[in-house]
């Protein structure tokens, strides 16, 4: 761990810990100011990520390889970067029908530190091993640690642990020439520039952190065959609102009338996949399931 003085000037050097002299009189504008100008700061994010485009494709087609094999995409971070992974990797399962073992998040220090700051967690490069190891990491997997600045050990360690386990990892930063990017095997650093609040890196940081997961894992499901053009028909129907959409979802690709759509629905265990087969290829649910794993789990290509 780097000496207190060596570690302030390294993060002097940090445009995520830079201040914008532009906004020192936040605290003197009327709110909705202050909002506009915050509004056109987070506007700058998305542009960001335009350079990052072809590094954030390859690690979506890299993850959708890992999970052909059998393999998982982990996430690691601390703070609000961990959170995010953790988010993401909660939401697959509803959305995709994956298995929650599929797309995991580590956050230093634990699940407490989802709601609770852990003193010293992002500095414990000897946790992000072990947590690693109790996952049982293989080179199948895919690790990819986030981290605002580029710098925490925690992702850096988590980075080097993967590449010692030949499992691929990458790295979303916001600095550029990150520390993190240089150990991982493909690195995608979005610059975003000083923070609206100084060195508060859950906001433009965060978001920039978010758009890349979302881009990850949705890629990579789709490349997956989880999906039917923008249509998510591995959805988990697990409450009403998602019983609905799974039924509009059916109604909307094969045109069929509502009866229509309840028999096959229910004949299929409300498998949103395997109910569209049923009605447009007049196959029973037990053969287009065969069909749709002969297929890799996809719908176009049985319905082909």
């Amino acid at each position: 761990m780097p000496h207190h003085d060596d570690l302030r000037a390294e993060l002097r050097h940090l445009a995520t810990e830079a201040t914008d002299s532009t906004l020192d009189d936040i605290d003197l504008v009327p709110t909705l100011e202050a909002a506009q100008r915050m509004n056109a700061l987070d506007r700058s994010v998305p542009a960001a990520l335009e350079p990052c485009l072809p590094a954030i494709a390859l690690a979506a087609d890299s993850i959708a390889a890992a999970f052909s094999r059998g393999g998982r995409l982990v996430y690691v971070g601390a703070g609000t970067p961990g959170r995010l992974g953790v988010l993401d990797a909660s939401e697959c399962p509803p959305t995709f029908g994956t298995d929650p073992s599929q797309v995991v998040g580590l956050i230093a220090g634990g699940k407490v530190a989802l709601t609770t700051a852990v003193e010293g967690a992002e500095d414990d490069e000897e946790a992000a091993v072990r947590d690693l190891d109790a996952l049982g990491l293989t080179a199948d997997d895919v690790v990819v640690g986030i981290s605002a600045s580029g710098r925490t050990p925690y992702v850096i360690a988590a980075i080097l642990e993967a590449r010692r386990r030949s499992a691929l990892s990458v790295s979303v930063a916001c600095n550029a020439d990150s520390a993190a990017g240089r150990e991982a095997d493909i690195a995608i650093d979005v610059v975003v520039g000083p923070e609206f609040i100084a060195g508060s890196t859950r906001l433009k940081a965060g978001t920039a952190q978010k758009l890349v997961l979302n881009m990850l894992t949705t890629l990579a499901m789709v490349r997956s065959n989880k999906t039917y053009g923008n249509r998510m028909v591995d959805v988990r129907a697990t409450n009403a609102k998602l019983v609905a959409r799974a039924f509009t979802l059916v109604q909307d690709v094969t045109g069929a009338s509502d009866a229509v759509v309840s028999s096959a629905l229910d004949d299929a265990d409300g498998e949103v996949k395997t109910a569209i087969a049923v009605i447009l290829t007049g196959a029973s649910a037990s053969v287009v399931r065969s069909r749709l794993t002969a297929a890799d789990g996809s719908l176009r290509a049985v319905l082909s």
